[in-house]
């Protein structure tokens, strides 16, 4: 399965609720379709660099996260049709950044720790 890394900027919310939420249903999709997620990361609310509207009025702020992911591309096409569905989504990206884990490493390294897969656990807290 190919690795992805998924940029996602969603409408700013003081709370977080609907971030964590989103980004949940976007992980659960993908390791129930039988992927793997590899890493969640939150880049925070920053100023959108243009006003960016989508499901609603025009936005001025918004909160950036990347989901790292394996997935086959069927459950890549079904997670790009949630996002595009999603009112909470301003924009998403999706990069494909290797065939395989393999791929990442140079010649002679072995996959790291930060590599690994997260758990459900993790992901729900």
């Amino acid at each position: 399965m190919p690795l992805y890394e998924m940029l996602c900027i969603t409408t700013h919310v003081p709370t977080y609720q609907h971030i964590r939420e989103l980004v949940r249903q976007s992980a659960t999709h993908v390791m129930t379709s039988g992927g793997v997620v590899r890493n969640i990361n939150s880049w925070g609310t920053r100023t959108l660099p243009q006003r960016m509207k989508r499901h609603g009025p025009l936005q001025d702020v918004g909160d950036y996260w990347t989901l790292h992911f394996d997935a086959s591309p069927q459950t890549l096409r079904s997670l790009n049709g949630i996002m595009r569905r999603d009112p909470r989504v301003l924009r998403w990206s999706v990069l494909k950044l290797a065939d395989k884990i393999e791929d990442l490493t140079t010649e002679g390294q072995k996959v790291t720790q930060a590599h690994r897969a997260l758990t459900v656990a993790e992901i729900i807290s």
